[in-house]
């Protein structure tokens, strides 16, 4: 078809910004930026690739991955229906498009979001091809280049869709221990579960004029907050004035920026040859004899349960959501006095903040020294609202990565009580670089060299759980729940209104028998006869036997040891086994 017989559709855009007819032609050269107010449109990832690299240089990655859909997610539609619909919409094959290539000459592994396709969520096929663009750039000494643009984690893919959260991260890490640059390119938008790990814990941070980010939505922060947001928040101009980003780059610059920093990193670090790719020994090649069997048994491939494992019997999702919030419930503060002694609280992230959400410090445990953190809500409404509900704030995030970071010098364990709906979604926690606060600690666990044991006590809401429980070991309470996304939240996006939140728990397979089948958490607590609340010190004898069973074993292991399997642990959460072990029907 001829241009001029083209519908007129397809001739002419709208602006977004200010609404100016615009000839596609003119729009397409100006790199999809209106010559007018100087709106800039969203890109999909090919075209994103096309303007930034030189011509000639691109190498696509494979990004055929097996059929993934590891909790049979249904909600209107079933989960692979929506797969299959993206699929035949953006032509792409998942939510990310990675390649090598050169920018200005020089060598990079880049990884290109496109939010055409499912929000451009992340999911475990889009964590595990990000994660092996981060593995070829280690390979070929390359620096990694992320063009992120998303919605968050794929609530379709449930706690699993949250792992890969660690699962990129740790890819990052193991990028800056060998000098290799990092960067990220924020575009609109960047929300949720990426902004919090791989969009802002890399070495650079770069925003895209135009572009928005930000750990929560400006939907839930206005519901939240009851009221309206301030002008221009979350925008690439707020970023920059809050310290949140390195530089804001018109789409025009943006290739010519990516040159010269990738220029000056080459200078600054001779070039390597590369390595070659070694591939992993079988599983059980990795750990025999390599560490106390009750260690090893906690990195089973995902779904495998160990034999004798004594998984409580199931109770319906909905009715272990409520009992998770039940107001009785054992705090953190009420099992720091009944299963550890002496405790000693440590106050302050050392940057002009102590948020009450978390309280941590150093304790005993059977006579062993262990450092303590946890979230804290409380029992009466007073209680919940000094303590924010337990929704930390980027000053409790940084609190917990002090000591975090305090534990490891002084070479002791660190415990983590995870018991929170979600990280804080206010206006000061997003001024206050909230997402960057919990990539922080996500990145910093999976290179802790300390043990690191996480319980799941109460709720685990999404990031905000996730940042104090990338452990060696990850035990949940019976009557806890884990998930990527609250119910209400789930249902009020995927279903016609929130009161299909019953519906929407179920799906999530957020309970502890879920997550055992599924290898997101190693070992059940059993509860009293009813649940936690109705016997505290019951719950606490089990809790405190459970926390020696399985902390006692790793502080015979090596600091690199303990790294090393940290890191395998989560690397096993791609969709290469993800989709093939689901949970058992």
């Amino acid at each position: 078809m001829t241009a001029a017989a083209e519908p007129a559709e397809q001739l002419w855009s709208r602006c977004a910004g200010c609404a100016s007819l615009l000839y596609r032609k003119r729009l397409r050269r100006n790199l999809d930026v209106c010559p007018e107010c100087g709106e800039h449109t969203r890109l999909g990832a090919p075209e994103r690739l096309r303007q930034l690299v030189d011509p000639g240089s691109l190498r696509l990655l494979p990004d055929r991955l097996p059929e993934a859909d590891p909790i049979d997610f249904v909600d209107v539609l079933p989960y692979r229906h929506r797969l299959s619909a993206a699929r035949i919409s953006t032509g792409l094959a998942e939510a990310v498009l990675c390649a090598t290539a050169t920018i200005g000459g020089q060598p990079a592994a880049l990884a290109v979001m496109d939010f055409r396709f499912l929000g451009g969520s992340l999911g475990c096929a889009v964590g595990e091809l990000i994660t092996r663009t981060a593995e070829r750039a280690l390979d070929d000494r390359v620096p990694l280049i992320l063009v992120t643009a998303s919605g968050g984690a794929r609530m379709q893919e449930g706690a699993l869709s949250l792992m890969q959260m660690a699962t990129v991260s740790q890819a990052i890490a193991a990028l800056r221990e060998v000098g290799l640059l990092t960067v990220s390119v924020l575009t609109d938008p960047t929300y949720g579960g990426v902004a919090a790990s791989f969009a802002t814990n890399t070495d650079l941070v770069l925003a895209e004029s135009g572009a928005r980010m930000g750990f929560a939505g400006p939907r839930v922060i206005r519901q939240v907050i009851g009221r309206a947001l301030p002008e221009g928040f979350q925008t690439a101009d707020f970023l920059l004035r809050h310290g949140q980003v390195d530089m804001v780059v018109q789409r025009r610059s943006l290739r010519g920026r990516l040159a010269a920093l990738l220029a000056a990193a080459r200078a600054g670090r001779p070039a390597r040859p590369p390595v070659p790719r070694q591939e992993p020994a079988p599983h059980h090649e990795r750990l025999a004899g390599a560490v106390p069997p009750a260690v090893a048994d906690g990195h089973r491939a995902v779904g495998e349960r160990p034999a004798d494992d004594p998984t409580p019997a199931v109770r319906d999702a909905w009715d272990t959501v409520r009992t998770a919030r039940h107001p009785g419930r054992p705090t953190t503060l009420d099992y720091l006095d009944s299963v550890f002694d002496g405790f000693v609280e440590l106050h302050g992230d050392r940057l002009g903040g102590d948020c009450p959400a978390i309280v941590g410090g150093v304790a005993r445990l059977a006579g062993r020294h262990v450092m303590v953190i946890g979230h804290q809500k409380g029992h009466t409404t007073a209680d919940l609202v000094a303590r924010n509900f337990g929704m930390a704030s980027p000053a409790g995030h940084r609190k917990a990565l002090r000591l975090m970071r305090l534990a490891a010098r002084l070479g002791l364990p660190v415990v983590t009580l995870v018991d929170t709906p979600g990280a804080d979604p206010g206006i000061s926690a997003e001024e206050h670089g909230q997402a960057a606060a919990i990539a922080e600690n996500i990145l910093t666990l999976t290179v802790l060299p300390t043990p690191v044991l996480a319980v799941i006590t109460g709720e685990g809401g999404s990031g905000g759980a996730l940042a104090l429980a990338v452990a060696d070991r990850v035990l949940m309470l019976q009557h806890a729940v884990y998930s990527v996304i609250s119910p209400e939240g789930c249902a009020a996006i995927l279903w016609p209104d929130r009161s299909a939140a019953p519906q929407a728990a179920r799906a999530l397979r957020l309970t502890a028998p879920d997550l055992c089948r599924l290898g997101v958490v190693d070992e059940i607590v059993p509860e009293p006869a009813t649940a936690a609340h109705d016997d505290p010190a019951e719950t606490a004898r089990r809790l405190r036997a459970a926390l020696l069973a399985n902390l006692l074993p790793l502080l015979d292991v090596p600091p690199a040891m303990l790294v090393r399997l940290r890191r395998q642990r989560f690397r096993r959460f791609g969709a290469t086994r993800a989709g093939v072990r689901a949970v058992a029907r």
